[in-house]
């Protein structure tokens, strides 16, 4: 049976792949972001989301649990006035950021990065061919990113604070979010509305079927 590990801590991704009905579990990595960025001085947002997804996928690739499986790691960072802006952690860094974007918009770039740890057909031995086991490994690693456009409306310095009250915008990229409280001050989104969640499923779905997986795959048996 494929196997998907999802190598990222996120409620919202996880819910966003069991709402699409495709299996998973979830083994997080312990990446140090900023270690990573300082390392690889990328400064474009596109191309660090496209980093950051890479190293979480990878880490968790080279554990022992991972073997056998697909492993996908996923990275977001907003674009905003040609900066990047990740997670702001702090009340002060998020109210800054929204007041800026209020009634403007920014870009949100997804990195995706999709290791394939099952054997190949090379290193399949006897003994797993005669185990039914799952289907030969294509030895891929490889990535994409999906990017959206997000609107944003006027939003009141009163509301602001009271978003950033519930903590929810702290340790999201952008200081936003769509499905949860943060969803109230967007006003559109131009592209893939599950980019802005953290994932593409038609991303996945491509990175997977370049690795010889049908996301069908992955849905509960009938």
């Amino acid at each position: 049976m494929t196997r998907l590990i999802l190598a990222s801590q996120s409620p919202a991704r996880t819910k966003l792949l069991a709402d699409a009905g495709i299996r998973h579990s979830v083994l997080v990595s312990d990446v140090d972001e900023d270690a990573v960025q300082a390392r690889y001085g990328v400064t474009d947002p596109h191309d660090t989301a496209l980093l950051l997804a890479r190293a979480k996928a990878e880490a968790v690739a080279a554990l022992p649990e991972a073997e056998g499986a697909l492993v996908i790691g996923c990275d977001s960072v907003f674009e905003f006035d040609g900066e990047a802006h990740g997670k702001p952690y702090t009340a002060d860094v998020a109210r800054e950021r929204m007041l800026r974007m209020s009634g403007s918009s920014g870009v949100l770039h997804t990195g995706h990065w999709l290791v394939d740890c099952r054997a190949t057909a090379a290193e399949d031995t006897d003994e797993a061919s005669d185990a039914g086991g799952s289907a030969p490994g294509s030895g891929a690693t490889l990535g994409a990113v999906t990017s959206a456009e997000v609107h944003f409306t006027v939003m009141e310095p009163e509301e602001i604070d009271a978003y950033i009250a519930t903590g929810e915008p702290l340790h999201c990229a952008g200081s936003f979010t769509i499905d949860g409280f943060g969803g109230a001050f967007i006003r559109k989104v131009d592209g893939d509305p599950h980019t802005v969640v953290g994932l593409s499923i038609s991303t996945l779905r491509a990175l997977l079927g370049q690795a010889n997986v049908r996301i069908t795959e992955l849905w509960p048996a009938p």
